[in-house]
């Protein structure tokens, strides 16, 4: 009877153990990172969070999305096997967060990554400050203990329609698919900040529109000669314009860009200080 009653104690005592493990969340040595990821703490409101799960790459912090949200107070969390995509629910606010990608949406809006989002050991994984912002979050970092700080602020995130300014996203959208529908969302975003970089440059008009169209020295951009600003925007045109509008600027300094392979002036190139090439355009400053 008394070996009975050690051998229930102990089994007790294991089954207490190993719930104690389940409520500790999933272990680091389960994921499959890459070379060079290095861990980082995370601290939501003042607590320890995602310990062992949140990591460095390329010097962008990543967080597990369904761990994540569940932290935020997700009320679902759906998986699309065809388009590789996340859904997350909170109320009215909806999340898409698509493996590969370069941006999260929410609400209809975009918020950018800078680098992708990854799948690691059949979980995606996202860059900390953009999904925190779709959960109206913010993001500090504690250089000291090497903590990501993220606060919430019980807020929900303003729709696309009440955020963005619909005359400015019409002419944005289009001007980029116009001048750069075949490159990538990088080289989308980037002519998209040369408009908005010349908006809040006295240089030139202080609209979205009066930059487009503006012929201060000549026609500005070739599509409003050749009347594809008229064209309607790609869904990633749209995309691309809409990270711009949220502040997201690969160089809040550059003002001109060319394709050099089919520019009929070279004016630029003689002019203005070289400054990076994304896809088949060159900016200038």
């Amino acid at each position: 009877m008394q070996k009975f009653k050690r051998i229930s104690a102990f089994l007790l005592c294991a089954v207490i153990l190993l719930s104690s493990f389940a409520t500790l969340g999933v272990s680091a040595d389960e994921y499959d990172f890459p070379a060079g990821a290095t861990s980082v703490n995370v601290r939501l409101d003042g607590k320890k969070v995602l310990e062992g799960e949140a990591v460095i790459i390329n010097s962008v912090t990543y967080v597990p999305l369904r761990r994540f949200a569940e932290l935020m107070g997700a009320d679902k969390i759906s998986w699309n096997a065809k388009t590789n995509t996340a859904t997350v629910t909170k109320g009215t606010l909806e999340v898409h967060v698509g493996s590969g990608a370069l941006y999260v949406g929410a609400n209809g809006r975009y918020f950018f990554t800078v680098e992708k989002i990854l799948n690691i050991s059949d979980r995606l994984f996202v860059p900390v400050r953009p999904i925190a912002k779709a959960f109206s979050a913010n993001v500090d970092w504690d250089n000291s203990t090497r903590t990501v700080v993220i606060t919430s602020t019980g807020k929900t995130l303003a729709s696309a329609d009440a955020f963005y300014n619909s005359t400015d996203l019409y002419w944005l959208s289009r001007i980029i698919q116009a001048e750069a529908g075949g490159e990538s969302i990088t080289g989308m975003i980037a002519v998209g900040n040369v408009v908005l970089n010349r908006k809040a440059s006295k240089q030139y008009p202080n609209t979205v529109y009066g930059v487009i169209f503006d012929r201060n020295g000549g026609t500005q951009f070739s599509p409003v000669s050749m009347g594809t600003i008229y064209n309607n925007p790609s869904e990633r045109s749209i995309i691309a314009a809409k990270i711009c509008l949220e502040g997201y600027s690969i160089d809040n300094n550059i003002l001109f860009f060319m394709n050099p392979r089919i520019a009929t002036s070279n004016w630029i190139s003689k002019n203005r200080p070289f400054a990076f090439t994304i896809g088949r355009h060159d900016f200038y400053y």
